[in-house]
């Protein structure tokens, strides 16, 4: 997805509901969508103070917020206490190394879809699952 298309994304979901639309919400979500791995925040933030000198990290948290509730990012627990946020919100489980963190999409497994159907087969109204699997990655198993 080009930056363009990533903005007219974002413009047109903000502009839904009767939003600004701001340079920081749309350097946030561009530098998010430009990366290729999970960020935290504070990864986040490191990556537009060229862009965006004097933002600060509530500013960040924040718009990460709103992209959420406009379900353009999804917050993923990595259990270790830090939160990534992930601009693939289509539902898809993870990889997380115990022993350097690094965090990747697993491809091809619909194990979180199927755990929302059978929450919501009990009467349980689920609106996301995750499935986060824990082990070694490549270069910390050898």
């Amino acid at each position: 997805m080009t930056s363009t298309e990533i903005d007219q994304r974002l413009v047109g979901k903000l502009r839904e509901r009767g939003m600004r639309v701001t340079p920081q919400r749309l350097v946030i979500h561009r530098a998010l969508c430009s990366h290729s791995q999970h960020m935290t925040a504070e990864q986040l933030l490191a990556s537009v103070s060229d862009v965006l000198p004097g933002t600060s990290l509530p500013t960040v948290y924040s718009t990460l917020e709103l992209l959420e509730d406009l379900e353009l990012v999804r917050r993923v627990g990595t259990g270790t206490g830090a939160v990534v946020f992930d601009s693939r919100v289509e539902p898809h489980a993870h990889t997380v190394c115990r022993r350097c963190g690094a965090m990747a999409d697993l491809e091809g497994v619909a194990a979180p879809e199927d755990a929302l159907a059978r929450a919501g087969a009990t009467g349980f109204l689920p609106d996301h699952a995750q499935l986060v699997v824990w082990g070694l990655c490549r270069s910390c198993g050898s």
